[in-house]
C-alpha cells in the first residue's frame, strides 16, 4: 500500500494551540515513519521606508535577528524535547498563509499540520484567518486539530459521504489511514429531513459499503468498517451531532466539490471544523492518493 505520508509540514506561532497540533503531527510521523519540518513565520520586516543611513534602519535589522535567533532555537529545542529532533527548522517573513503554502510545496510536504486559530485569534472566530487561508489554497491535505495535552490516540475514523463516485478518494485516503493506525472506519451519510426517502438511501449506502468493505479486506486485516444513517437538517449538523455523541478520533472529508471553485470550501467542510471538538483530515478536491 503506497505511503501517504512521508514529510509533515508543522507551522507554528507558539501557541498552545500550535503545540498542541504538535502532538498529532508526531503521531503521524510515527504511524508513516515521516519526517517532521517545522516552520515559523515572522512578521515582515520589510525597511523600504527607510533609507541606509537612517538611524532606525540598523535598529529594525538588530531587533530583526534577535527574533530569528531566538525563533530557531526555540523550535530546536521543541524538537529536542520530545525526543527526535525536526527534519529541518525554517523561518520566513511576511504573511502567514502564503509561506506556509510555499514552505509545503518547496519541501515536497505530503501533509499540513496545525490548529483552528494562533494566539492571535479572537475567541469569535471560529476558524484563524491563515488556517482558513491554507485550507482553501493547500494542494496537499491539511489535518486541523483540537486542543489536548496527550499524544492522540487514533482509533475511530469517521468518513462522511453523499454516496457519491467522487467520494472514492475520501474512502480510499481513509482506508489507508485506518491500516496505518490500527483503527476502524465508520461511514457515515446524513440524511437530510428534507431529503430523500430512508429506504432508498439504507439501500444505496449497504452497496457502497459493500464495495468499501472488499476494498479493507485487500488492505489487510485490523480494518473494520461499519456503516451508520442519520437525519439531520443538514450534512454538517449531522456530522457535528454525530461527533458529540459517539466522538471519532479523527474525520475525513473533503475541503469542496470537484469541479467548484475552492473558494466554496464554506459548506460543509469548514462548519464541521470550526464546529466539531474533532480533528478533521481535510482533503484537496484534486489530491491524488
Amino acid at each position: 500500500m503506497k505511503k501517504i505520508v512521508r514529510n509533515i509540514l508543522w507551522p507554528t506561532d507558539f501557541s498552545k494551540e500550535a503545540k498542541d497540533s504538535l502532538l498529532y503531527a508526531r503521531a503521524f510521523a510515527r504511524a508513516f515513519s515521516a519526517d517532521i519540518t517545522a516552520l515559523h513565520v515572522l512578521p515582515d520586516f520589510s525597511l523600504g521606508l527607510f533609507e541606509e543611513a537612517h538611524p532606525i534602519y540598523q535598529e529594525i535589522i538588530h531587533r530583526a535577528e534577535v527574533l530569528k535567533k531566538r525563533a530557531r532555537a526555540r523550535l530546536e529545542r521543541t524538537g529536542a524535547a520530545r525526543g527526535s529532533a525536526f527534519k529541518k527548522v525554517l523561518l520566513a517573513e511576511g504573511s502567514a498563509a502564503h509561506r506556509v503554502l510555499e514552505a509545503a510545496e518547496r519541501e515536497k510536504a505530503d501533509l499540513i499540520v496545525m490548529g483552528k486559530k494562533g494566539q492571535s485569534a479572537l475567541q469569535k472566530i471560529l476558524i484563524g484567518s491563515v488556517t482558513s487561508q491554507v485550507l482553501r489554497h493547500s494542494p496537499v491535505p491539511v489535518l486541523v486539530t483540537k486542543r489536548g495535552k496527550r499524544l492522540p490516540k487514533i482509533k475511530r475514523i469517521l468518513v462522511p459521504t453523499d454516496l457519491s463516485k467522487g467520494e472514492e478518494l475520501e474512502r480510499d485516503v481513509a482506508l489507508k489511514l485506518a491500516a496505518a493506525f490500527g483503527a476502524s472506519l465508520t461511514f457515515l451519510y446524513v440524511l437530510e429531513l428534507h431529503g430523500q426517502e430512508y429506504r432508498a438511501v439504507d439501500a444505496m449506502s449497504k452497496s457502497v459499503l459493500e464495495r468499501f468493505r472488499k476494498k479493507a479486506g485487500k488492505a489487510g486485516p485490523g480494518v473494520r468498517v461499519k456503516r451508520e444513517v442519520t437525519r439531520d437538517f443538514n450534512a454538517a449538523d449531522g456530522i457535528r451531532e454525530y461527533c458529540r455523541t459517539h466522538k471519532p478520533d479523527l474525520i475525513v472529508m473533503a475541503t469542496s466539490a470537484r469541479g467548484l471553485g475552492r473558494f466554496l470550501l464554506g459548506s460543509t467542510t469548514e462548519k464541521v471544523i470550526s464546529a466539531a471538538d474533532t480533528p478533521v483530515f481535510a482533503l484537496p478536491p484534486d489530491f491524488c492518493a
